[in-house]
């Protein structure tokens, strides 16, 4: 009795959009927060932010890694693209990592163990510059660069209480959210359109 083999259509649709837009939102929302200082932090504002995090960078990233490797290693639907397997993973990694930091925001518990997380991911990022960069994929190194530097900052401020870290942090980033929203355009402009951003 011969088993079943299934099989799928190749797909252009690779999902990356989802987990760059939310990221991006993550980042304007929590940055901004932290490079202006408004809205001032209380309990209220503190559990909203919790709830936008868990949502927008975290379960938009969470399901585009997530999406990203069934595709890649159970159906096949996305082709050779070895590069995407890194994308995977950052992308489930990240997510997670938001769910953890959004409801630590959410419960008012401590920020500083966040700093042995941000040694993790430091690593991850690093790797995922050398891999886009390797793959000639600037413009996702570019986004590799940018959450290397957040974790570097992260790191000193959460263990240390360097006070000057978090608005660094939060400087990063929303510069790191404006390149998101690039990727964003520029990904969905292409695939929907065919065409580049700017052409």
């Amino acid at each position: 009795m011969e088993t079943p083999a299934f099989s799928f259509a190749a797909s252009r649709f690779v999902p990356v959009a989802i987990g760059f837009f939310g990221l991006g939102t993550g980042y304007f929302i929590w940055g901004g927060q932290a490079l202006f200082g408004f809205p001032k932090a209380s309990p209220e504002v503190n559990r909203t932010m919790g709830m936008w995090g868990f949502w927008m960078p975290g379960f938009m990233q969470f399901i585009t890694g997530v999406y990203l490797l069934v595709g890649l290693t159970w159906f096949n639907v996305f082709g050779n693209v070895p590069p995407l397997y890194m994308a995977g993973l950052a992308f489930t990694a990240y997510g997670v990592h938001w769910f953890a930091m959004a409801h630590r925001r959410y419960i008012a518990a401590s920020d500083q163990p966040d700093g042995w997380m941000a040694i993790a991911f430091l690593f991850l990022s690093i790797l995922g510059i050398g891999v886009f960069r390797r793959a000639a994929d600037i413009p996702v190194m570019i986004l590799f660069a940018g959450l290397t530097l957040i974790y570097l900052f992260e790191i000193p401020t959460r263990l240390l209480g360097w006070h000057l870290g978090a608005r660094l942090v939060g400087l990063v980033q929303f510069l790191t959210g404006i390149w998101l929203m690039y990727l964003t355009y520029a990904v969905t402009v292409d695939t929907a359109l065919g065409s580049k951003v700017w052409a």
